[in-house]
């Protein structure tokens, strides 16, 4: 079973801001209804709710809590009705600044387990949440966002890195459960993006090191990693589930 974008409703958690407000703004622009969920980025989710327009409206819930994760959904479903597809974008508090990053002879299990929590206990949450009405319509899309440093570990992000490789296996775990549902799971890996809030602490050099070495010779922007994701909760990809896409210009191949 395949359902257009036009007429999905769409949960993507942390999209008041950065990949996740271009991943909002990218589902919007097809037709989608679009729940922009936030933890505490009011202001920027309702001003993105406000630009979008009544196809969008912003939803607070902190995604590490199955109580908030089951309300939100619940408050979805009462505005748009049941939810057909989940992105789940959500990122712990991070800087993407190498330099400012613990090494491991000082990072702390406090310093992961926060990278954990919200990244695959999150994802867990929301699955649980969008599960049942998934089940009962035979269709869903759940798509993850990961990273390109499973591949290419070249900055000191083990926090990060570390909680991003769980989701893929919860991704590739959850799409062999879920698949006799109609439901796939698929995950979305960007590199350094140009630019979020995240990456706004990246050296220029940095950008200028990744382009120079990239084949596309240019850092992806969050609206062409948006796009990506768009594919996998497309008619086009209905036959795709448990899959890694490495959406990164080329500088590094999966």
């Amino acid at each position: 079973m395949s359902l257009p974008i036009k007429d999905q409703i769409v949960i993507v958690s942390g999209a008041g801001r950065g990949l996740g407000a271009a991943i909002a703004t990218a589902f919007a622009r097809e037709g989608a209804r679009v729940a922009i969920n936030y933890r505490a980025s009011r202001q920027q989710a309702e001003a993105l709710a406000e630009k979008i327009g009544s196809g969008a409206k912003a939803f607070q819930a902190d995604m590490r809590s199955l109580a908030e994760t089951e309300r939100l959904v619940e408050e979805v479903t009462t505005h748009f009705g049941a939810p057909t597809t989940v992105v789940h974008n959500a990122l712990a508090d991070f800087s993407f600044n190498g330099d400012a990053r613990s090494k491991l002879d000082a990072l702390s299990w406090a310093e992961m387990a926060m990278q954990l929590e919200t990244a695959l206990q999150g994802a867990l949450n929301l699955i649980q949440a969008a599960r049942p009405a998934m089940e009962r319509a035979a269709f869903g899309r759940v798509v993850t966002i990961g990273t390109n440093l499973f591949q290419n570990p070249v900055v000191p992000y083990h926090d990060y890195t570390a909680a991003k490789a769980a989701l893929l296996s919860l991704t590739r775990t959850a799409a062999a459960e879920l698949g006799p549902l109609g439901i796939t799971v698929n995950m979305v890996s960007g590199g350094l993006l140009r630019t979020t809030d995240a990456s706004s602490a990246t050296p220029e050099a940095v950008f200028d090191i990744i382009a120079a070495n990239t084949p596309l010779r240019r850092v992806t922007t969050p609206d062409e990693a948006a796009d990506a994701v768009l594919f996998f909760a497309s008619p086009w990809a209905r036959a795709v589930t448990g899959q890694n896409l490495i959406v990164d210009g080329g500088l590094v191949f999966g």
